[in-house]
């Protein structure tokens, strides 16, 4: 419960200081996150049209946030840049070949043995690795900061299998950034985070529908 009070308070803070922050933000950003700031909108935007540009853009991205999560020092997040480098690239041969008789991947659901797998993965990446970080670094959000990477690393690999659901998790992973990167004074890549609330729910929608448009039950895949 300290926690989740600590957090609800964290989030009365950030948004009591946005009207007295935004102009400084703008005027002590970095080039460098402005444009990792601009590639990420771009990519995400792209991911939910379901352009394969998506891919190489998100990588220039993802290289960006290694040196400015490890600025900043947001350990866990900066590890994560590099595994969605190479998820990106799977990312970009399944959705080029991952179909039936490697033609295009097209939009499904997430499997139960998916879900199963993807819940011990994200509890154990956060227990563990939230506890390396508490102790024997000076992460600012250890735990926090382990469950959106957890979290974020199950979204990114049923993004690129192009299961619907991925657009849930980036909602709720999304919504705990905007506070944390605030606080950490990374203010455009906080209001970025805030923008892809929007562009997931939009993603999900657009996904939705195509699923919809080629005749998709809006129940679960079967088990291979």
């Amino acid at each position: 419960m300290r926690g989740f009070s600590g957090f609800v308070l964290m989030l009365l803070f950030v948004f009591s200081e946005v009207p007295a922050t935004v102009a400084a933000a703008l005027r002590t950003t970095t080039a460098l996150e402005w444009v990792a700031v601009l590639t990420g909108f771009a990519c995400v935007w792209l991911a939910a049209r379901e352009s394969l540009w998506n891919f190489p853009v998100a990588i220039v991205s993802c290289l960006l946030y290694v040196v400015i999560y490890h600025r900043a020092a947001l350990y866990s997040d900066r590890n994560l840049q590099g595994l969605f480098i190479a998820l990106s690239a799977y990312g970009w041969y399944e959705w080029l070949y991952g179909g039936r008789d490697q033609t295009p991947l097209a939009v499904a659901h997430a499997t139960a043995t998916e879900w199963a797998l993807s819940a011990v993965f994200a509890a154990a990446y956060t227990g563990g690795f939230g506890y390396y970080l508490q102790h024997h670094t000076d992460s600012a959000f250890p735990y926090l900061d382990s469950f959106t990477t957890g979290v974020s690393i199950v979204a990114q690999f049923l993004m690129m299998r192009k299961r619907l659901e991925n657009w849930w998790l980036w909602i709720l992973v999304d919504f705990i950034y905007v506070p944390i990167l605030w606080v950490k004074h990374l203010y455009p890549t906080s209001l970025l985070y805030a923008l892809y609330l929007g562009l997931a729910a939009y993603g999900y929608w657009q996904w939705r529908t195509d699923l919809q448009r080629r005749g998709g039950k809006l129940t679960a895949l079967p088990e291979n």
